[in-house]
């Protein structure tokens, strides 16, 4: 071989040992950079349960808010459908207060139209009381027609109430209904 193809040859294997040598060099400083310490560690896991906790936390606020609200539906539902029944009551009262024969049994339909109705005051069940002359209010009434107000005082005031409104807690489930002056 002559002197240029050695010194060629030389150059190629100085060439193949110096990239060797850069790509050792690079996985080196790549093996030092993923190492954590353990304070970075402690940390992690410190923020990890915090995070696992306050999830938990608002997990138990939100299911008992849910429940509570589940009870309270499931009791307006029922209060709902009793209110019908209580009308009946106080219907059938009024037309056997007319009749003085059947005084016996005006006492019994009171006593179980009293007992319903304090059993259902009990659950949280309360009347929106309304008067003739009160003033009417959109958020507490329901008109169901206006007539001529047979006064000017009444103009704009509560004439009759045809059906009486009810409160659960403090929520209405119904809405008195009233005839209205014009």
């Amino acid at each position: 071989m002559s002197k240029k193809e050695d010194i060629k040859e030389e150059e190629i294997n100085s060439a193949e040992e110096t990239s060797q040598i850069e790509e050792n060099q690079e996985v080196e400083v790549e093996v030092v950079k993923e190492e954590p310490t353990a304070e970075e560690l402690i940390q992690a896991e410190k923020d990890k349960f915090l995070r696992l906790f306050a999830e938990f936390e608002n997990y138990k606020k939100r299911t008992t808010r849910e429940r509570v609200e589940l009870f309270k539906t499931a009791g307006q539902e029922l209060m709902t459908s009793l209110l019908p029944i209580i009308d009946d009551f106080e219907r059938a009262l009024t037309h056997i207060e007319e009749d003085k024969e059947t005084e016996e049994l005006r006492k019994g339909v009171l006593l179980i139209s009293q007992k319903l109705y304090n059993t259902l005051e009990q659950k949280g069940l309360t009347k929106i009381e309304t008067n003739q002359g009160d003033t009417f209010d959109a958020e507490i009434h329901e008109a169901i027609t206006q007539i001529p107000a047979p006064s000017d005082d009444l103009k704009g005031k509560v004439i009759d109430c045809v059906e009486k409104g009810y409160k659960l807690g403090d929520k209405v489930i119904r809405y008195p209904k009233v005839v209205i002056g014009q």
